[in-house]
């Protein structure tokens, strides 16, 4: 059985394709390799002087075809390799929030039990300070004499 995933853009595996691509297109190994081609393709096709090798000749119709062929495919490449890493980062920050959320509530329970546990020992001190008082004023709520 195949671990392929369908989504809107088809299969998962062209979606990994399109990211790859789109990840070479900004290369310095891809652009360098371009820029010599072009370089090349117009050394070649300029300075033919029997003509004999030259196979496109100024304005250089069949390079700016092959510019407009790459571009018709790169753009959607790329645009498709954009719109799954926005969908990786939405999820990514989905599940980030719930944690955060999670976090706060247990936080939350947290400062309330000592909340209650100090509500508890303070009111259990003040029993205390209250029999004190007592204590100290004789039971019956006067000072004691002194003796």
């Amino acid at each position: 059985m195949s671990a392929v995933s369908h989504s809107a853009f088809g299969s998962d595996r062209f979606g990994q394709l399109a990211e790859r691509a789109a990840r070479f297109f900004g290369t310095p190994r891809y652009i360098i390799g371009q820029s010599l081609a072009v370089v090349a393709w117009v050394i070649l096709n300029s300075l033919a002087i029997t003509g004999a090798i030259a196979w496109d000749r100024y304005p250089f119709i069949a390079l700016n075809l092959a510019f407009s062929l790459q571009a018709a495919y790169a753009a959607p490449l790329i645009l498709l390799a954009q719109t799954r890493q926005a969908d990786r980062d939405k999820a990514g920050a989905e599940r980030e929030a719930a944690h955060s959320e999670a976090m706060a509530k247990a936080h939350t329970r947290l400062l309330a039990q000592i909340d209650d546990r100090l509500d508890l020992d303070t009111a259990g001190g003040l029993a205390d300070l209250k029999d004190y008082i007592d204590k100290r004023l004789g039971g019956d709520g006067q000072p004691d004499q002194p003796r």
